[in-house]
């Protein structure tokens, strides 16, 4: 604004208006300024949010696979206690038949 609009607009508005309005301004650059760094703070926090998600997510692919092998192993293992338990059944048999 030049010098000759800034007195052309002193002239025709009150120095109590104007000093209302310059507040006025003055209070929304601060809300904006606020409102800025509390848009900035919920980017980090999202930002955040994202990696601990993607971080989580590494975990329960990982827990994952670990239960199937799991599952698989104790198969296996119910597989040969079983074949165990058959030949003592079958070793028991032969000695009461014997």
């Amino acid at each position: 604004m030049s010098v000759k609009a800034v007195e052309e607009v002193s002239t025709q508005v009150p120095a109590d208006e104007f000093q209302s309005l310059e507040e006025k301004i003055y209070r929304t650059i601060e809300l904006y300024k606020t409102a800025r760094a509390g848009r900035m703070a919920a980017e980090r926090d999202v930002q955040r949010l994202r990696e601990q998600i993607e971080e989580r997510e590494e975990e329960l692919e990982g827990l994952r696979k670990e239960v199937i092998a799991l599952r698989k192993e104790r198969e296996e293992v119910r597989g040969r206690v079983e074949k165990m338990l058959r030949q003592i059944e079958a070793i028991s048999e032969e000695a009461i038949a014997g």
